[in-house]
């Protein structure tokens, strides 16, 4: 079984179309491979209607009270079923193939999980090519981001999950972690460079061009990543 687990605070606004998604690249994956999917909408703690339109879309709601998206994608993983976890932003959406592509991955018993490669769309294109700056850049590194990364529950379980004590890059964390993992084992991490996931670009539309720059610079997170307070805009008041 595949297990999809989407953390969400306050996303009754992005979540149908996520979940629409999910259930098409589910069904695609179940008609060609025979793989059963399930999809877990970890509720962080939302003010909004996020539970009712998850439970509406078909997935089963975890609650998870503490805001921290280390914490919600953890609390989903103890909660699913699958063997094989993936976890989705609740603002992306997933081609229809993905599942599959995935599934086929993980086939190959040395591989112990990895990420997708992301395919922004924001409407500067200073943003654009800033961000195209940022896809080169995580490729030399090599870095994934978490819009989209999946993993082994076995794996998961070995490095811990997601790191609960950072407000930004506990995603990169993440695959920084499963890489030394398969380098001690002698396995292996993929990035699926296609298809790619495409993440909603509301910030980056949103936002003042200084502080996507600045929100975005790897010596700012760095610095501030365990500061709840340099992260508020990002977390507690986000574009919606």
């Amino acid at each position: 079984m595949i297990s999809v687990i989407v953390p969400a605070h306050n996303e009754e606004a992005w979540l149908p179309a996520t979940l629409d998604s999910i259930r098409a690249a589910a069904d695609h994956v179940r008609a060609q491979c025979g793989a059963s999917v399930e999809t877990i909408v970890v509720d962080n703690n939302s003010t909004d209607q996020t539970a009712a339109v998850a439970r509406d879309g078909g997935a089963t709601v975890v609650h998870e009270p503490v805001r921290s998206i280390g914490r919600a994608r953890n609390a989903g993983a103890r909660h699913a079923s699958g063997e094989v976890l993936v976890f989705v932003d609740a603002d992306v959406h997933i081609p229809c193939t993905l599942l599959e592509v995935i599934h086929e991955t993980m086939r190959d018993t040395r591989c112990i999980g990895g990420g997708v490669d992301t395919e922004h769309h924001p409407r500067r294109l200073v943003v654009r090519l800033h961000l195209r700056a940022w896809r080169v850049l995580a490729a030399v590194i090599p870095l994934v981001q978490g819009a989209t990364q999946f993993c082994r529950r076995s794996a998961f379980e070995e490095v811990r999950g997601y790191p609960e004590e950072v407000w930004m890059g506990e995603d990169t964390d993440f695959y920084g972690s499963l890489r030394r993992l398969a380098r001690k084992t002698g396995r292996t991490v993929r990035l699926i460079r296609a298809p790619r996931v495409r993440p909603s670009s509301r910030r980056f539309d949103e936002w003042p061009l200084w502080k996507t720059l600045v929100w975005t610079n790897p010596l700012f997170i760095a610095l501030f990543r365990r500061w709840k307070g340099a992260w508020a805009g990002w977390y507690a008041r986000p574009v919606r």
